[in-house]
């Protein structure tokens, strides 16, 4: 039972998580697309809300419980699917830390990127997420 709540508390986290990944270069799109002083500083406000108040905590959960799931079951890392799991969630941490770099460049005013490359940016994590949900049901190797 107890395995089974940090399972599910686990999945809330990442649901969590993932919508902070989502939503943020969402807003980075219409960070750049703002044209008045007073809309940019709106945006820097919402992204870094966003940032500290929802996917750290919810990306350092999602870790956490991870983490207590893999003692729970520690043959778990003696499969390849779960290597692949995790390689994956490390490109996450890596993505979250791009959107820091992103919106500290924003915040300062140096960005030079457009509105088409956060719109692709934001589809990043679409990618591992199809992959770790596939991975975590069929644990196919």
């Amino acid at each position: 039972m107890t395995y089974l709540f940090l399972k599910a508390f686990h999945l809330i986290a990442m649901v969590a998580w993932y919508a902070g990944l989502f939503y943020l270069p969402r807003l980075f799109v219409y960070h750049v697309q703002a044209e008045d002083q007073i809309s940019r500083e709106r945006f820097e406000v919402m992204e870094r809300r966003l940032f500290r108040g929802i996917m750290t905590p919810a990306m350092v959960l999602t870790l956490l419980l991870g983490i207590a799931m893999l003692w729970w079951h520690p043959f778990w890392l003696q499969t390849g699917w779960m290597h692949a799991k995790l390689a994956l969630v490390v490109l996450l941490v890596i993505y979250q830390h791009v959107c820091l770099f992103h919106m500290k460049q924003l915040a300062r005013g140096t960005n030079r990127r457009s509105h088409v490359y956060f719109r692709w940016f934001n589809e990043v994590p679409l990618i591992p997420l199809i992959a770790i949900v596939l991975l975590a049901v069929l644990k196919p190797f």
